[in-house]
């Protein structure tokens, strides 16, 4: 038995799988928490558990840096110590990755009906890749061909200085540097960021998911431009990361906010925000541009990896 888990600031999602002849993974029982609920990772996992199953190897994706050995999530009290859990947990082998390393872990195992074009470009083969996804915060990650497969880099790049683009980006630049200091990439393209955006713009407080039901909606011109300024800020985001690895396997788009609201939304402000690379717009052009739809990716990179290590 292998055991894999995404464990994000909002939501922790667990599963125990089962290798079959084929090399395949079998999913025998999942399982999704409130992060918040818990004030340790592993009370969360001690109730997943209860049953305390015979376990080879077990991965966990942190949001947050790691080393493989130990981690703080960023945005959660919870610190991760592999070592220690394999032991409470009568464990073998535990690994843990970073949330959206173990993301691009799960690419290959996406069905081809989760992954939706955004921009077709002209794909190489074996190119490199970059993936990257807005949630509680935003998580980055490359892939690198390596002899007969793609090699994941970690990365913390959602913590890049934002850079505006347009006045309209200046001013709220501005406007978060007088609240917070350093204004990073992240503090914009997330879910906490649509809110700051909204917020910038007049509006009262209120969670993500309300601003964006209500642009999807256009029962509020306020959230429809939040939102319209929030994809700008993504697309040019995402173009800056595709010149950076020079992403010709294609930029794939990843996690949950993305996944629900990019199908039914206007996505011309993250196309147009993602070309407008001046003299290297050409480059870009021909960089695929692919949102993945299944909100699974996180975990089922885990269970790879802990098939690996196992």
């Amino acid at each position: 038995m292998i055991l894999g888990g995404d464990l994000g600031g909002t939501k922790t999602l667990l599963a125990l799988a089962e290798r079959d002849a084929a090399g395949g993974i079998r999913i025998v029982r999942q399982q999704r928490f409130a992060s918040a609920n818990y004030p340790t990772f592993e009370a969360l996992l001690g109730e997943f558990l209860v049953d305390r199953p015979a376990i080879d190897s077990a991965c966990f994706g942190v949001a947050g840096p790691t080393d493989g050995h130990s981690a703080k999530l960023t945005y959660l009290p919870w610190s991760l110590v592999a070592a220690e859990l394999g032991r409470r947990f009568g464990i073998a082998r535990v690994t843990l990755a970073n949330d959206f390393a173990a993301a691009a872990h799960g690419l290959p195992l996406v069905e081809p009906e989760r992954i939706v074009t955004l921009h077709a470009g002209q794909p190489i083969e074996h190119a490199p890749r970059v993936i990257l996804g807005a949630g509680t915060g935003l998580g980055v990650a490359g892939l690198v061909w390596q002899g007969d497969g793609y090699r994941v880099i970690a990365g913390e790049g959602g913590h890049i200085g934002f850079s505006p683009q347009t006045t309209q980006q200046g001013e709220l630049w501005r406007w978060l540097l007088a609240r917070n200091g350093r204004v990073t990439t992240e503090d914009i393209v997330s879910g906490p960021g649509l809110a700051r955006i909204y917020a910038f713009l007049g509006g009262r407080p209120q969670q993500p998911d309300e601003i964006g039901n209500a642009a999807l909606a256009d029962t509020d011109p306020l959230a429809r431009e939040a939102l319209r300024l929030w994809f700008e800020c993504y697309g040019a985001f995402a173009g800056d990361l595709a010149l950076h690895w020079l992403a010709r396997g294609g930029v794939f788009l990843a996690g949950g906010i993305a996944a629900k609201l990019m199908p039914k939304a206007d996505r011309a402000p993250f196309i147009a925000a993602f070309l407008a690379k001046r003299e290297h717009r050409h480059l870009v052009e021909d960089m695929p541009v692919r949102l993945v739809t299944d909100e699974e990716l996180g975990l089922r990179g885990t269970l790879a990896l802990a098939s690996h290590c196992g």
